[in-house]
């Protein structure tokens, strides 16, 4: 049996968002090995690895940011690099997960297309998958290795702890499938709930219709939760609501900070006035904007690779509260 004090951990950055990953290194005390990513003229993608990697277990970080399918394939090709360089495991450290919301099929003649992306990381080579924040927990059925599912809630909820008054606060989910993280929220902050009835016109993509609100906002502080924004479509309806149902301020706290076009107009010409993501996800100076904060999961990331490393658990860094 491999003892721990002749394991080596090798943790290596894909180039979609190498400063995460850099504060993800700092954090474990190593220094990041070079996969000397680059692409040929037509467009195709390789690596080398500029040190051996035998018998080393390797956590490979590439956040599925845009373009997503580059990103994508460029995980891929650094596994199966280290896959054909002997490492000892490979463990892809995903932030934010492509394809997250193609889980299942809506209509007919659909794609699932998470479960293919399950697929392709376990052909590639990866013997195990981290990642923050799923769009839903069924995902993790889609693997037939082990996946370690972590949440910013800690560094979220530490935020508003330091920020908000809970006395006065409510949180708000922004539409049902994001109930019960609310409710985890509301516990945790010893605060209300609230929820957001929404509905999309069929057929139709990054389009949400709030109905109404389910709790009391009349006058209070409404945090809304949720996994993502994307367009910001959703999040803008709900806040349109709550606005109109009397809530006196409203902030929007979010992991995955996609901002697709036109999120970041939508985001600072709505009744918001602060806007927390983290940082699952690059943020280029054009989508920053005045009500904007980005918190770090560096620290929750490190420490769960701490714990794989060393053959310790991954739920206990949340109190068993990391699943969907």
């Amino acid at each position: 049996m491999e003892s721990l004090s002749k394991r080596r951990l090798v943790v290596v950055s894909g180039r979609c968002h190498p400063e995460l990953t850099r504060d993800i290194a700092d954090r474990l005390g190593v220094e990041l090995t070079e996969a000397n990513v680059r692409e040929f003229a037509n467009g195709e993608i390789h690596c080398r690895f500029d040190e051996s990697i035998r018998g080393a277990h390797v956590f490979i970080v590439q956040t599925h940011g845009s373009p997503v399918n580059s990103a994508l394939m460029e995980q891929l090709i650094m596994i199966d690099a280290a896959k054909r360089a002997s490492a000892r495991s490979i463990t892809a450290v995903i932030p934010c997960y492509a394809y997250a919301r193609q889980d299942r099929k809506s209509t007919g003649r659909e794609p699932i297309t998470a479960k293919l992306v399950a697929d392709m990381l376990q052909t590639a080579g990866a013997d195990r998958v981290l990642s923050v924040d799923f769009h839903s927990g069924q995902i993790q059925g889609f693997f037939d290795i082990p996946v370690d599912h972590l949440v910013a809630a800690p560094v979220i909820e530490e935020y508003l702890k330091q920020h908000a008054d809970p006395s006065n606060l409510v949180v708000v989910a922004p539409d049902a499938g994001r109930v019960k993280v609310a409710e985890r929220y509301a516990t945790h902050l010893g605060c209300e709930l609230a929820l957001v009835h929404k509905t999309r016109p069929h057929g139709t993509t990054n389009v949400a219709e709030a109905r109404h609100i389910v709790g009391g906002v009349d006058g209070r502080h409404c945090v809304v939760v949720d996994d993502m924004i994307d367009t910001a479509g959703t999040i803008v309806a709900a806040c349109d609501l709550l606005k109109a149902n009397g809530a006196e301020d409203i902030w929007v706290m979010a992991t995955h900070a996609v901002f697709s076009p036109p999120a970041v107009e939508r985001l600072f010409n709505a009744p918001i006035s602060r806007v927390v993501v983290t940082d699952t996800l690059p943020l280029s100076p054009d989508r920053r904007f005045e009500k904007l904060e980005i918190l770090s999961v560096a620290g929750i990331v490190a420490n769960a690779i701490s714990a794989i490393f060393e053959d310790s658990s991954v739920s206990d860094i949340f109190g068993g509260e990391n699943l969907l």
